[in-house]
């Protein structure tokens, strides 16, 4: 195994690390680590947050993760965290964060990577934001953004190589998680936004059920497909985030009124191994000769370890559903973008152009047919995954590629953000050149305590702990 992989042993009855870590640096703690070294007190939220903001000094003039920083208001939001009295303390209490630029926040700037927005500064704060905040979270700052979430590249740089892209949209908040400038990061994804930066940075990305997380004051791409995510460090991370955002918003049209699990107790405990179906056909086909060989040595040692694993074709013509799911997204784009756009061409970069300009070519009929498929893979999907706990994958078609004037093969997360059910990556190993390769797990609409405790399972099983050699 390539240096600054590690791998743990693989039992066949997995237990979820809990408990102290013993990091030299509080900049290294995960969010749930953080969360509980704060309340129970054994450590300050200033100090995370003064670790942090040390963290990012020494790092952001190598890797830009950051369009704003609020070293002040952080600073001065964790000493409030810290004097809290403790029966008001939320589940994040105390812990900073990082928010993709394409989230709204009252009186700080939110430019979506766009010039036409340079100035931007929004009134309220979007929702997910205010659910953050009442859970006692620290915005540490906004992170880079393609523009307008879109193919025109963020200026980051990859923090496991500076040749690469690191992905994108959510590219700030993949980079600044996997270098440990945050422990979490909000990210969105239309089609591979947050699963895509989280393969190639190394890191958990995850995004639920369309309509799970409420995201009225996210700045739109396509209404049909936008959802909020999240990266982090490690799907118990991800299991107190959704306890947290997993709420009905009343006010948001998009937002799904269905009870949410107890998700941080999905992932406790003892972890029954699971029946996992392994998607190979056009997913093996498409992807590159080392990913391809990376997943059926993976997929061998979750059944060494335990699991079942089952090869399952679902009947989708995946190239056929994400040339439907681009055109949707497109059109959706164009009918969003007009009274900004028109006039204002040369403010745009030239991949939305790209997008934009396609948008307004396709028909209804286009847009008909392409929405009529959905509901057709929706049920193939759905009708698969009733025979397992998850179905998994490549993240994508294979490491960060090394050009940073893109963001990277998207076609592979496209199909969970095309049908809106939920998804995550978790991190598998290292490619030879050194980059980060992934898993993508995917299960049906709502069932994201199924997909948690799965997806907990096969990170313990596999042991891998990536951490960029920065």
């Amino acid at each position: 195994m390539p240096a600054n992989c590690s791998v743990r042993p693989s039992p066949a009855s997995v237990q979820p690390k809990r408990g102290h870590s013993s990091v030299a640096e509080p900049y290294e703690l995960t969010l749930t680590q953080a969360a509980a070294e704060i309340a129970a007190r054994r450590l300050s939220s200033v100090e995370l947050t003064e670790s942090l903001l040390a963290r990012i000094e020494a790092l952001e003039p190598r890797l830009q993760a950051w369009a704003t920083l609020l070293p002040e208001q952080a600073l001065a939001a964790a000493r409030a965290a810290d004097t809290a009295p403790a029966g008001s303390r939320g589940p994040l209490a105390g812990v900073p964060y990082g928010a993709k630029d394409i989230f709204d926040t009252a009186g700080i700037r939110t430019a979506a990577g766009s010039k036409i927005w340079a100035e931007r500064v929004p009134d309220t704060d979007a929702a997910p934001i205010a659910l953050a905040r009442n859970a006692g979270a620290v915005l540490l700052g906004k992170l880079h953004t393609t523009e307008f979430a879109d193919g025109d590249p963020a200026p980051c740089f990859n923090p496991w190589n500076a040749e690469h892209t690191p992905g994108g949209s959510s590219t700030g908040s993949g980079v600044a998680v996997a270098a440990r400038m945050v422990p979490w990061a909000f990210g969105s994804q239309t089609v591979g936004s947050v699963l895509r930066p989280a393969s190639y940075n190394g890191v958990v990305g995850f995004k639920p059920t369309f309509g799970r997380i409420p995201r009225l004051g996210v700045v739109p791409m396509a209404t049909s497909f936008d959802h909020v995510g999240v990266l982090v460090r490690s799907v118990e991370d991800v299991a107190l985030l959704l306890s947290v955002l997993a709420v009905h918003d009343p006010d948001d049209p998009y937002c799904a009124d269905v009870p949410a699990d107890n998700y941080v107790a999905a992932v406790s405990g003892h972890l029954p191994a699971p029946r996992l179906g392994l998607v190979r056909g056009w997913f093996a086909n498409e992807a590159d000769a080392e990913t391809r060989l990376l997943m059926e040595e993976t997929a061998q040692e979750l059944a060494n370890a335990g699991a079942v694993v089952e090869e399952i074709d679902p009947g989708v013509d995946f190239a056929r559903s994400y040339a439907s799911h681009r055109i949707m997204q497109e059109s959706e784009m164009a009918v969003w973008h007009t009274p900004l756009y028109v006039g204002n061409e040369e403010l745009y970069g030239p991949k939305i152009t790209v997008y934009l300009e396609n948008g307004f070519s396709h028909t209804a009929r286009d847009y008909v047919a392409a929405s009529d498929y959905r509901r057709e893979v929706q049920r193939l999907t759905a009708d698969a995954m009733e025979q397992v706990d998850a179905l998994i994958m490549p993240t994508a078609s294979g490491p960060a590629p090394r050009d940073r004037t893109q963001t990277g093969d998207t076609r592979f997360q496209s199909p969970w953000s095309y049908t809106g059910f939920p998804s995550i990556s978790v991190p598998t190993g290292l490619a030879s050149d050194g980059l980060p390769l992934g898993a993508q797990l995917a299960c049906g609409p709502f069932r994201e305590a199924q997909l948690l405790r799965a997806a907990a399972w096969v990170e313990q099983a596999l042991g891998v702990e990536l951490n960029p050699p920065l």
